[in-house]
């Protein structure tokens, strides 16, 4: 016998597949107008998302979540802005559905097209940041899909707030009812009954920590696309520039630490280990960054006098900290850089600070991860970094999609064959 919970999921998945058969018609126009809607309705309904928002930070601030969780649960008019500014910046995005990603002729004269397509209902599941709530309702809305949004139970009010705000800035604008549904209870059950409805859903994409994404992937019945960690590394090779690789390591770990693109692990090529420690140790510890080292940082540090220092452990080396702590390792070559990032890494998001070029293409080459970088940091590993206007996630998955996703990681494909009377001999 269904509980009162699973049936009110499956009506929300119901109507939103209803939802998805009318977004698959419209125009690029129409989509566009409605996304428009959405970005005039968040602005113009800004006080009440403020004041749901106020709403959470206290019960996040009353149940003792740390600083770097209610930063990313905090709103502001300025962040608010930002995500209408996003909004705008998907409107004008190349709509990719409809878009011939190649076509060809066969000798008996059929013609074959392999277009872009919605992927129908999509279901986002995620925790805290309620800006995810308008990220991922509008890459949905422009690529033709129905979505339905399961918030985390901190962020709750902000989340129905913004959703009720898209769904009626996009109804002015010829959006279909049900188009952007959010699941509005803080039921673990409802993760469970999402992840089970294969009859609605095509696609499911956590967002959030191990666990929430262990029990999506172990009841799921359709396609899931995840990142478990953000175990990210910087590797400053013996040919590195020193205040370049300074000024991107610092950039990694602190410009914003609780993020999955953040610096986790700092390796150093032991030829200039000694050199770079010098410049590095005193910007990490003014900005209070705790350092686990492996025993010949550690000895280097020691010498330093640096005040936040700890031998690493084992488990240091694959851990996300999402804190303005950094595991800190002295290696020998290339290789074993790399050999490091393969063993202990997530596959999200590595770079090599280097001026050898050659070395900089075996390391691009060689590391299996969705981003990899020469020269930059990592914290670029983002949807409107990469001129994505938003995400909907960053995928550590290698099908269908990989790194930051985008319009496109929202499509799938189908095959439109053209003829003229042929049959199979």
């Amino acid at each position: 016998m269904q509980s009162e919970l699973e049936i009110q999921i499956t009506e929300i998945g119901r109507r939103a597949r209803q939802a998805a058969r009318a977004l698959a018609v419209l125009s690029t126009e129409q989509k566009n107008a409605a996304l428009l809607g959405m970005a005039e309705a968040l602005v113009a309904r800004a006080p009440d998302v403020l004041a749901a928002n106020a709403r959470d930070i206290a019960g996040a601030e009353e149940h003792g979540l740390n600083k770097a969780a209610i930063d990313r649960l905090r709103l502001s008019e300025k962040r608010l802005a930002e995500m209408a500014e996003g909004i705008r910046q998907v409107a004008g995005l190349s709509d990719p559905v409809g878009q011939v990603i190649t076509q060809w002729t066969r000798p008996n004269g059929i013609a074959i097209s392999k277009v872009r397509t919605p992927i129908g209902v999509v279901g986002i599941i995620y925790e805290s940041r309620p800006n995810v709530t308008s990220d991922a309702a509008i890459l949905c809305i422009k690529t033709g899909n129905a979505v339905i949004l399961r918030g985390g139970s901190e962020s709750l009010h902000s989340n129905i707030a913004i959703a009720v705000a898209l769904q009626a800035g996009g109804s002015a604008h010829g959006l279909p009812e049900n188009a952007v549904q959010l699941i509005p209870t803080k039921d673990r059950e409802a993760v469970r009954h999402m992840a089970q409805m294969d009859q609605y859903l095509d696609l499911i994409v956590p967002r959030g920590g191990h666990s929430l994404i262990e029990t999506v992937v172990s009841h799921a019945r359709m396609p899931v696309i995840k990142h478990y960690h953000g175990v990210c590394h910087v590797y400053v090779d013996r040919a590195a520039d020193l205040e370049m690789a300074v000024r991107i390591a610092v950039n990694a770990k602190c410009q914003r630490p609780g993020v999955c693109n953040a610096m986790e692990t700092l390796l150093v090529h032991r030829e200039v280990a000694g050199e770079f420690l010098q410049k590095a140790a005193p910007v990490f510890a003014e900005k209070g960054v705790s350092i686990h080292a492996d025993p010949a940082a550690f000895q280097q540090l020691s010498a330093l006098n640096y005040p936040l220092l700890h031998e690493a452990r084992e488990e240091s080396w694959s851990t996300e900290y999402l804190d303005l702590i950094l595991s800190l390792k002295v290696v020998d070559s290339l290789e074993a850089a790399i050999a490091h990032m393969e063993h202990y890494g997530s596959h999200h998001s590595d770079a090599i600070i280097t001026r050898d070029a050659a070395a900089a293409e075996r390391f691009l080459n060689e590391t299996d991860s969705a981003t990899v970088y020469w020269n930059a940091s990592t914290r670029f590993t983002d949807g409107g970094e990469f001129g994505f206007g938003a995400e909907i996630g960053i995928s550590t998955d290698k099908l269908h999609a990989r790194g930051p996703m985008g319009l496109e990681e929202l499509t799938t494909y189908k095959y439109l064959i053209r003829g003229e009377g042929q049959i199979r001999e």
